[in-house]
């Protein structure tokens, strides 16, 4: 049994309830130790390590290492450190605490050995994510962040409805699951609501950009990728998934595409690349696994270079919209180079980890026959190399002077975390036997330097460049927000707990005057400040009806104790 204080989790746990209390230095440099002393955490467990706690009559299996869990918590825990470097201009103690927490959760899902204790940090990660998000002050987070709250909560309450049944019957073990009992479709409904696979995807594209610059590199990392982790490890060859996943990875690209601001851009980028991860788990073989943590390792590094680039734009310039931006190549010329590592890296392009990583889920696919599924993830890879390794870079550094003038320099720091992004994709992008490879949980050969691979990716990049160069004039973005497919529910959903709310009114008026003028007041005065432009609103009644859901769901755990 392995110590307690031996978690990973635990540094960063600390450091945040140290946040503060510490002082702008200090909590700048816990931010640093943190992650120093969780990767010596983690690289002191030995294989097979597992700890649990009995509590209230169950073993909470806090801690379970095996290869899948180990290249999940390994990426994690050096991207936060990366990140907390970007990050260290941003003192406050407040988002430091919520980052902080974030990277802690996100360790947490995937070191977790049992479904209870998996939720236990499932809902750490949405709640740090969701102070992040308010932390970042900009317009529209708040309503942002409540709206991210309804989606997690629903997923939530699926998960947690799931496992509650698996618990009645005996079994909590975080394994393989059969989709053949109600229970283990809630829990994998759960799981891909975090995985942002549409339609239930919009909290992802909504909340992103609406964090600070700072906040958004943290959000990119863990709560996808700790959820595809989670399907890795209960739902490995399902079938819904392969599709799934690639629906998720050409609906990216088609939003992408047609997106202006650049945060949102690259948030719709991250749907798409999540969508080779899952169709990887989907196809279920040793490969497609291999795959599917190969582009999940490379995708925190490369899309989290991408998120800072962008960052460092805004922060530059105080814009973040494509038809405000242009003609920034020289007064952010390193930031540029850096962006297109990023760029080249999502693309694909030979020597860069995207390469070795992504190409792996397309051959597993080819390997099992599947030639529709490797068709469409190909066509998804133009898309990509289209909207973020060109149209991105081009219309914020190339396109026609908007009057976007640099404001205030990009700091030291901010260009040292993009360094130390960039260089993890080259390295492991160049030497990936030695590196990411050797940390991969399944043994399954793969081989990306063949003549066929480099012959391929370069005829995809080629073909979509000139494509790219011939329409240029059309994919400049419009000072528009581009309507997405949530529109077609919401109005129903927001009705819906509106009703609810509206049932809630009556109660308080029973009650007494005072306490309905004040429930009235509040949701009135809330209903209008989580309203998207656009969209139907969601009320704060939806807050209220869907906490009751969940508080009620955890008073059965405290009766099944």
């Amino acid at each position: 049994m392995t110590n307690l204080l031996l978690h990973p989790v635990l540094p960063f746990l600390l450091a945040a309830g140290l946040a503060p209390l510490a002082g702008a230095m200090g909590t700048r440099m816990l931010s640093l130790v943190a992650p120093a002393a969780a990767l010596a955490s983690l690289l002191s467990l030995p294989a097979g390590a597992e700890m649990s706690v009995p509590v209230i009559g169950h073993d909470w299996v806090l801690l379970r290492v095996d290869g899948l869990a180990y290249v999940f918590a390994l990426a994690f825990i050096l991207y936060a450190f990366i990140a907390a470097v970007y990050a260290w201009e941003d003192s406050g103690p407040g988002p430091k605490a919520a980052s902080l927490g974030l990277c802690g959760a996100g360790v947490g899902v995937v070191l977790a050995g049992d479904l209870l204790s998996l939720f236990l940090f499932w809902e750490w990660l949405t709640v740090t994510s969701l102070f992040v998000i308010w932390f970042g002050n900009t317009p529209g987070a708040w309503a942002a962040g409540v709206r991210y709250l309804m989606f997690h909560l629903l997923g939530a309450v699926m998960l947690l409805m799931g496992i509650l049944a698996r618990m009645a019957d005996g079994d909590t073990a975080f394994t393989a699951m059969a989709l053949d009992h109600w229970s283990s479709w809630l829990i994998l409904a759960g799981m891909m609501t975090n995985a942002a696979v549409p339609p239930l995807h919009a909290w992802l594209s909504d909340a992103y950009p609406r964090a600070s610059v700072f906040g958004t590199v943290f959000l990119a990392a863990f709560a996808t990728k700790a959820a595809v982790y989670a399907l890795a490890r209960g739902f490995a060859g399902v079938e819904l998934l392969v599709w799934a996943g690639t629906i998720m990875a050409l609906f990216g690209v088609v939003y992408a595409v047609l997106e202006n601001d650049i945060r949102r851009l690259l948030a719709y980028s991250i749907i798409s690349q999540v969508g080779y991860m899952v169709a990887g788990v989907g196809l279920g073989t040793a490969l497609a696994l291999n795959g599917t943590a190969a582009h999940a390792f490379s995708h925190i590094f490369y899309k989290g270079l991408l998120m800072m680039s962008a960052g460092a734009v805004i922060y530059a310039t105080g814009r973040g919209k494509l038809t405000e931006l242009g003609h920034l190549a020289g007064p952010l010329r390193w930031t540029l180079v850096l962006m297109m590592i990023g760029a080249f890296s999502i693309s694909g392009v030979p020597l860069l980890n995207g390469f070795v990583s992504k190409s792996m889920v397309v051959s597993a696919a080819a390997y099992a026959d599947r030639g529709a599924v490797e068709l469409l993830l190909l066509v998804a890879s133009m898309g990509t190399f289209l909207h973020t390794g060109l149209k991105l870079p081009w219309f914020t550094f190339f396109g026609k002077d908007q009057g976007a003038r640099v404001q205030r320099p990009v700091p030291v720091s901010m260009y040292v975390a993009m360094g130390l992004a960039a260089a993890v994709c080259v390295v492991t992008g160049v030497f990936p036997g030695a590196t990411l490879y050797a940390v991969l949980p399944f043994d399954a050969v793969y081989e990306p330097f063949t003549s066929h691979h480099f012959v391929e990716a370069l005829q995809l990049l080629i073909g979509t460049a000139l494509g790219f160069w011939l329409l240029r004039v059309k994919l400049g973005g419009e000072p528009t927000m581009t309507r997405d497919v949530d529109v077609l529910y919401l109005g129903p959903l927001s009705w819906a707990v509106t009703g609810a709310g509206a049932a809630i009114e009556g109660l308080g008026r029973q009650v007494g005057r005072l306490t309905a003028g004040a429930v009235d007041g509040t949701w009135t005065g809330l209903h209008g400040s989580v309203s998207r432009v656009g969209t139907p609103a969601f009320s704060v009644q939806s807050a209220v009806t869907v906490s009751a859901i969940a508080g009620g769901a955890w008073f059965f755990i405290w009766l099944l104790r």
